[in-house]
């Protein structure tokens, strides 16, 4: 491939591979540098190009393995940064105490140590005279049985809200 049939094709091809990388969440200037990275780097391995044909999905192979390589580098997690709130009101202990009132006493106590106390399983069952597998199936049963709980009384909560409104 010569120098002058190389330059026509950057010039025509330029365009297209960044709107490929858009399409792949790359925002326009990103895309572009990262396009113009791969038509460089096509530049410089033009010798491994067997068919001129197929420049153009060449260097879109190249320009999306580069887009790929980037994403490996980034972090994965990103720190969140605090946010202050104004302090609401104890809405969430209200609506805890009340959902724990629905329980159990024994699926309370457990609820109560593994989510308000941040006691492990382990440490729960110690504590009770349980086997750590008693524990976790109490754990599941307990949040089964308040899911269930949970479910009725919203449908309900719906069903007097409906028949308020057509009453109206």
């Amino acid at each position: 491939m010569t120098t002058e049939e190389y330059g026509s094709a950057y010039k025509n091809g330029l365009v297209r591979t960044t709107r490929l990388l858009v399409t792949r969440g790359l925002s326009w200037d990103d895309a572009q540098e990262t396009a113009q990275a791969a038509w460089v780097r096509g530049w410089e391995k033009r010798c491994q190009l067997r068919d001129a044909n197929t420049l153009m999905k060449w260097i879109n192979t190249i320009a999306l393995n580069m887009y790929r390589s980037s994403l490996r580098r980034e972090p994965f997690l990103q720190d969140i940064p605090e946010i202050a709130a104004p302090p609401e009101g104890h809405l969430a202990a209200i609506d805890v105490q009340l959902i724990l009132q629905t329980c159990k006493k024994k699926d309370r106590i457990v609820l109560e140590s593994y989510y308000l106390e941040d006691s492990k399983p382990e440490e729960i069952a110690r504590a009770q005279g349980s086997t750590v597998t008693a524990i976790r199936l109490r754990l599941l049963r307990a949040r089964r049985g308040l899911a269930k709980t949970l479910t009725v009384v919203s449908r309900s909560t719906a069903k007097l809200a409906l028949a308020k409104s057509a009453s109206a």
